[in-house]
């Protein structure tokens, strides 16, 4: 059980709840804070002074009141008239995540909300109901307006849900799962749409799931570099100690761990060959940036995860109007991140290349097939991890500085951290696929150096990879099994053998 108090929500819980259905609860003491600051709101909705969104509109139309039996109706318009997303709906997991965060700030009882409705989404996502959230639509201006506005409707018994596998209407969704749907009151409808949760949604899940490949491009480097009868001499700590960098720390004892007791090492170990390539004497240097690069975002969006991004927020008896829905901190995380990951299917690419290339193998046979000429052997998913490669290029082109002004220029600076959110995610699933073509490539070359091993802990790590690649005999399409190597991939944290 993920218990949410406002404070203590981590990027694991995240994942535990959006992926495997981990149930979640609300925590008694952030309920009293809640209550409290929604009693602030209460009275202050039946006075007479303006309060942004309580009873103003909204945006350009903040100086224009509502009248006080509008109030409610202010609140369902804000939701509706927001709610104007495209495009394909975000994955079911990435919704899932956003539900949860959203519930999590409203909790730190800040925003003058019911406690009631935050358990009205925790209740939604332990019985399954989950909104159908179009992925474009957010300029991270006033946070992620429209796809929280997707995920608000279904809350209030309309928009789009899927539920039990099928795609329905919100209220039969919230009917079939037996949950009251909620009658907003003031503040509710703007306190439930602004925030940046959909972007850190989407970063928060990238980011575990590129955690997993820095790790991962260690490994089929270590791999590359024995099937190229490479050197571990540039992995030696006191190389590191001298740069203390501590992501290339840590990556360069992994892959010198990696590679001990290998026999295709001991067996060239005199060979007087003194350096090899960059793409495997410096992948410490590269991989260890790109593990740096993640820790920050990681810093970042721990921070966020347990930030108050409504407007206004109320403090003690005062309600405060400021801009903390502004995604920029994400954006340029984000932004960043797509530039690290591109980084590491580059030098990925460049190992694939010198597998294959038979100026450049190592004496392996040429694109590593059995019967050169008359079989390609692995010359073309050299070419599938280029063109990803290439792709990864342009979607790291960054997003946050690409501001256009919205609402009648009052947003008239915006992140844009939801189109870096949706290019991170695009880089990840592209980076791990580069990785299996990268592993796919190292394992058929090990096999070429038989009799000689590698590492025992690479061995072990290659018969677990056999059990979704098998050995290849001869040419045969690739698609399917660089997929099933992909998801593979994707349960990492289920191969480690060291």
């Amino acid at each position: 059980m993920v218990t949410l108090n406002g404070a203590s929500l981590t990027l694991e819980e995240v994942a535990r709840v959006a992926r495997h259905g981990e149930p979640v609860e609300l925590d008694q003491h952030a309920s009293k804070k809640m209550r409290a600051s929604r009693e602030v709101v209460e009275r202050l909705a039946a006075g007479e002074e303006p309060v942004y969104a309580v009873n103003t509109g909204v945006g350009l139309l903040a100086d224009t009141r509502v009248s006080a039996e509008d109030l409610d109706q202010l609140q369902r318009n804000v939701v509706r008239s927001h709610a104007c997303g495209v495009g394909e709906p975000l994955p079911r997991e990435v919704v899932r995540a956003m539900m949860l965060i959203r519930a999590n700030v409203l909790a730190i009882g800040v925003s003058g909300i019911r406690p009631l409705v935050a358990r009205r989404l925790c209740g939604m996502l332990n019985h399954g109901v989950t909104p159908v959230v179009p992925s474009r639509g957010s300029v991270g201006a006033s946070g992620d307006l429209a796809p929280l506005a997707h995920m608000a409707l279904v809350l209030i018994g309309e928009g789009e849900a899927e539920y039990g596998g099928k795609r329905m209407a919100g209220g039969a969704a919230m009917e079939s799962a037996q949950i009251e749907p909620v009658k907003l009151h003031p503040k509710e409808g703007i306190s439930l749409v602004n925030g940046t949760q959909a972007m850190l949604a989407l970063g928060s899940l990238s980011l575990l799931d590129a955690q997993d490949l820095a790790e991962a491009a260690d490994v089929a480097c270590a791999m590359s570099t024995d099937a190229l009868r490479g050197t571990p001499r540039a992995f030696d700590a006191r190389i590191h100690e001298v740069r203390p960098h501590p992501g290339q720390q840590a990556s360069a004892r992994l892959l010198e761990k990696l590679m001990e007791g290998s026999e295709i090492r001991a067996s060239h170990k005199h060979c007087g060959h003194v350096q090899d390539a960059y793409s495997m004497r410096c992948a410490p240097q590269v991989h260890g940036a790109v593990r740096d690069t993640l820790t920050e975002a990681r810093r970042v969006f721990s921070i966020e995860l347990n930030s108050a991004t409504d407007n206004p927020l109320v403090f003690g008896e005062d309600i405060v109007s400021g801009g903390n829905f502004h995604g920029q901190h994400l954006a340029l995380a984000m932004d960043y991140m797509a530039i690290a990951l591109t980084a590491l299917a580059g030098i990925s690419e460049r190992r694939i290349d010198r597998l294959v290339n038979p100026m450049l193998n190592e004496g392996l046979p040429p694109f590593l097939a059995g019967h050169a000429g008359l079989e390609s052997g692995f010359m073309m998913v050299q070419v599938t991890a280029a063109a990803l490669a290439a792709e990864c290029r342009v979607l790291a082109a960054p997003a946050s500085p690409g501001s256009i002004t919205t609402s009648g220029n009052k947003e008239d600076f915006v992140s844009m951290g939801m189109t870096s959110a949706l290019k991170l995610r695009q880089v990840v699933e592209h980076v791990r696929t580069v990785m299996a073509i990268e592993m796919m490539t190292a394992a058929h070359a090990l096999d070429c150096r038989a009799p000689l091993k590698t590492s025992p802990v690479l061995e072990r790590l290659r018969e677990r990879l056999r059990e979704v690649s098998p050995q290849r005999k001869g040419d045969e399409p690739f698609a399917q099994a660089i997929s099933a190597v992909s998801e593979w991939l994707q349960r990492w944290s289920e191969h480690k053998t060291w």
